[in-house]
């Protein structure tokens, strides 16, 4: 049977309908060259409108009246002066025109550097995430890196800032060696010198590794809103905590991500250890913590370093004595221990009796023990007692009686540091420079970042009892009288110390070197209770 040949119009309908297409799309595009101008135009007037609803709706209240009337006026001077409308039509037209003009296309796919970046480090990746028994590997050398990177982002520089990875299910995720290889490569290939956060998502079997911006180092000594019994250490990343403290920056007042510790009775990590290199802060934390204990409660320091760091703190309301000797210092530790035991007495028979405990033993008593080794190498060419051996009362029942010990340290004389101190001192932190290993060793956790080799004072690491380890910047809080102090910083922490007391024997400056005589029990009301097992003796010397 013959074919019959198909209708004209059936057979040329397809070249006829794209040469109608052809015209039409041809018409379009003169048409769009011709009304550009009026287009332009009136994409302009419409954003200068929404900009007007904008401001006028951001107007208060009480200003809309007096801006009405001044634009009002305006329109009047305008329609008043000679040829007024026919420039304000001009001005309109011409400000619509640049409001309305074509922005330059943005750019959304990587260059031919970043592309090559990405291809390197994907390469860099396949012994890690590959094995010869895997009959289709995402990860294999030549393969396709857009597969596995499915997000990623660049700075100015051409680094990445941001990269998520798709690895294989079988990569054991699940070993911090296997991760610590991985997050080794990735902060090497990607740029050092800045801080990485590589969060690990086991269940779907995704990286992401993302560039963290530097804390703010502007916020400095200054009334924190807290509560008795909370103490702000620092200021850690908006997303690592889920309280905000409003505090007084460089450019104003903000809500600052704050990371506060409790301590009393109810508190989980009573004590602190705070451990760091030579100039990296842990002096500066202790004064700042010393700060805030002074609103509520009595304040012990004893510096083992002997600079006077703390003769801010000499002679004020609420600091029982500032010890730089040893003697001074072992008498000081003597009292607080059996302070401590006095405390637990008092609350226990007050309890027993049914009544409350007595006010004394409710007001806060803070002991600050800044470098004990050196006190501790002291007492042993003495032959006299470690101060760490008279802090095993204060950090075992320190919680009871209200006592908190604080404990800094250098790294290269941590080893030092006695078993109780390690036991009870629960909220660690790791200021300055410093390996992963030994963050991992003070704090019993590594970080879920890349610490880098050179950080400003007061930058670290903070972690109280099983949490998280968190970042930290800790507010600046410089000695007052040092030198190289700025005036702004020096009058913040002046106008937080407390009125000085009357000068006393027992309230005389600390002489660095001299044994001073420590200072007396903390004041209290009179107590009916049972009177302090022990009081301070005279410092020897």
């Amino acid at each position: 049977m013959a074919r019959r040949p198909l209708p004209r119009i059936l057979s040329s309908g397809s070249a006829q309908i794209a040469r109608s297409r052809e015209i039409a799309r041809t018409a379009a595009d003169s048409a769009t060259d011709v009304l550009h101008p009026l287009i332009t135009v009136s994409r302009g007037l419409r954003k200068l409108a929404a900009s007007a609803r904008a401001r006028w709706a951001a107007t208060p209240k009480e200003r809309r009246g007096p801006t009405l009337f001044l634009v009002a006026a305006c329109v009047l001077v305008i329609a008043l002066m000679p040829y007024g409308p026919l420039l304000a039509l001009v001005t309109l037209m011409g400000a619509a025109a640049w409001k309305g003009r074509v922005r330059p296309v943005v750019r959304t796919g990587p260059d031919d550097a970043e592309i090559a970046r990405l291809k390197g480090l994907y390469e860099a990746l396949v012994p890690y995430f590959s094995v010869p028994e895997d009959p289709a590997p995402l990860f294999a050398h030549g393969g396709d890196w857009s597969g596995v990177f499915a997000e990623y982002a660049f700075d100015g520089d051409g680094r990445l800032t941001r990269l998520r990875i798709a690895y294989p299910p079988y990569f054991a995720d699940g070993e911090p060696d296997a991760r610590a290889r991985v997050e080794h490569l990735l902060h090497a290939k990607s740029g050092r010198g800045r801080e990485y956060r590589f969060d690990w998502d086991e269940e779907g079997n995704r990286l992401v590794m993302s560039v963290l911006p530097a804390l703010s180092t502007t916020i400095a000594a200054q009334r924190f809103v807290t509560v008795p019994g909370e103490t702000v250490l620092g200021f850690t990343d908006a997303d690592a905590v889920q309280r905000t403290v409003p505090v007084i920056a460089a450019d104003g007042t903000e809500d600052a991500p704050a990371v506060v510790w409790r301590t009393g009775p109810r508190s989980t990590e009573p004590h602190l250890l705070v451990v760091g290199q030579p100039g990296s802060g842990t002096t500066s934390l202790l004064r700042s913590i010393a700060l805030q204990a002074l609103s509520h409660g009595d304040v012990l320091v004893i510096e083992g370093g002997g600079t006077g760091e703390y003769a801010c703190l000499t002679g004020r309301d609420g600091v029982l004595a500032v010890e730089c000797g040893l003697s001074g210092a072992l008498a000081s530790l003597e009292w607080a221990a059996h302070e401590t035991e006095r405390r637990l007495i008092a609350a226990n028979r007050a309890r027993q009796a049914g009544h409350p405990a007595p006010e004394d033993t409710r007001r806060p008593l803070w002991i600050l023990v800044d470098r004990p080794s050196i006190l501790g190498h002291l007492a042993a060419a003495d032959g006299r007692t470690d101060p760490q051996e008279l802090l095993q009362v204060p950090l075992r029942h320190g919680r009871a009686a209200q006592v908190t010990v604080v404990v800094a340290e250098q790294f290269d004389s941590a080893e030092t540091l006695s078993e109780t101190v390690r036991t009870h001192t629960r909220a660690r932190i790791v200021l300055g420079p410093a390996a992963p290993e030994q963050i991992a060793t003070v704090l019993g956790a590594e970080p879920h970042t890349t610490p880098t080799p050179q950080v400003p004072a007061g930058r670290g690491y903070a972690r109280l009892g099983n949490g998280p380890v968190l970042r930290l910047q800790v507010p600046a809080t410089p000695d007052p009288y040092d030198d190289a102090t700025s005036e702004a910083h020096r009058k913040a922490v002046l106008d937080l110390l407390p009125e000085r007391r009357p000068a006393t024997a027992a309230a005389v400056g600390t002489v660095i070197g001299s044994a001073p005589e420590p200072a007396p029990a903390p004041r209290s009301e009179p107590d009916p209770g049972p009177a302090p097992l022990h009081a301070p003796v005279p410092a020897e010397g």
